[in-house]
């Protein structure tokens, strides 16, 4: 008698097949298609793709299933560009290029630097798609702009909400990038490419918590950036992730340059700069048996 037959009986090889068509099964796709010569995306062959679609199509291809249109894969490229780098001071670049002066290698580097794109520094775009759909569904219920966008506020302020993500900036009085998005964002709305829902909840919001405020707060650049995706009907998880693959292009680019300058072991500030102690004044180390144990 075979190993087989001691194993499995007279159905063991029918219980192999099912074993590999379960294993066939462990993972599934309608992303990919890859046979022997032969690689498609959503159906789509390679080779046709290739020469014929642009690189931000084929990133609407593989998130949403079909190739966008012209109008479509512009605005979502416009704003893949706004977010491809905000300089060295940024704590993700920051990160990428000290890194490099560590001996990281590219994919070392730039994974240190994606990795700290979180819920703090990566986060407000998604945070803030996720407040325009609230607004958009207290909007359905209330149908008025302005009373929908004041009650989901105030929900998140009693929640605990110090500041609404995609407004205001620490650097920026008024980012550039925002006016110049919006202004597309609009042109797509007037020619319908998108229906202008969200561009509307985007500027309620900056309304609502400037009110009575000397100075306004204005959308950012993840504010605008979260009207697009919202717009294009990206899911606010996928509005993350497009944000951080606009903003692995400028941390691959810094990563590049520092080890083009080379440098070695370069930490957030020059030595000559320091930082700040606060902790005890110099002080002797007491003999053993004199040492009081902490509470």
């Amino acid at each position: 008698m075979s190993a087989a037959e001691g194993a499995g009986g007279p159905n063991a090889q029918e219980s192999a097949e099912e074993l590999v068509d379960e294993a066939r099964r462990w993972w599934q796709t309608d992303i990919i298609d890859v046979r022997p010569g032969e690689i498609s995306l959503r159906g789509y062959p390679i080779q046709e793709l290739i020469g014929n679609a642009g690189f931000v199509e084929t990133v609407w291809l593989m998130l949403r299933g079909e190739l966008p249109s012209r109008a479509h894969a512009e605005l979502l490229e416009a704003a893949l560009v706004a977010s491809v780098d905000h300089g060295p001071h940024a704590p993700s670049i920051a990160i990428a290029r000290m890194a490099t002066t560590c001996g990281s290698p590219i994919n070392g580097a730039m994974a240190s630097a994606i990795n700290v794109l979180d819920d703090v520094h990566g986060g407000p775009g998604q945070q803030c798609m996720q407040l325009y759909l609230e607004i958009d569904a207290e909007l359905d219920r209330t149908d008025d702009l302005g009373a929908a966008t004041r009650i989901v506020l105030q929900r998140h302020r009693e929640t605990g909400m110090r500041y609404v993500p995609g407004f205001g900036h620490r650097f920026h009085p008024l980012d550039p990038r925002t006016p110049r998005l919006l202004s597309l964002v609009d042109a797509a709305a007037a020619d319908g490419t998108v229906d202008g829902r969200f561009a509307a909840i985007g500027r309620a919001v900056e309304e609502a918590i400037s009110e009575g405020r000397p100075r306004r707060i204005p959308m950012n650049v993840d504010g605008v950036t979260a009207v697009i995706y919202c717009e294009l009907g990206l899911t606010p998880e996928l509005g993350r992730g497009v944000f951080i693959l606009a903003r692995s292009v400028g941390i691959l680019a810094h990563a590049s340059e520092q080890m083009t300058q080379g440098g070695r072991i370069k930490g957030p500030m020059p030595k000559s700069i320091g930082y700040t102690y606060t902790g005890p004044g110099r002080r002797p180390v007491p003999p053993a048996d004199e040492r009081g144990t902490t509470s």
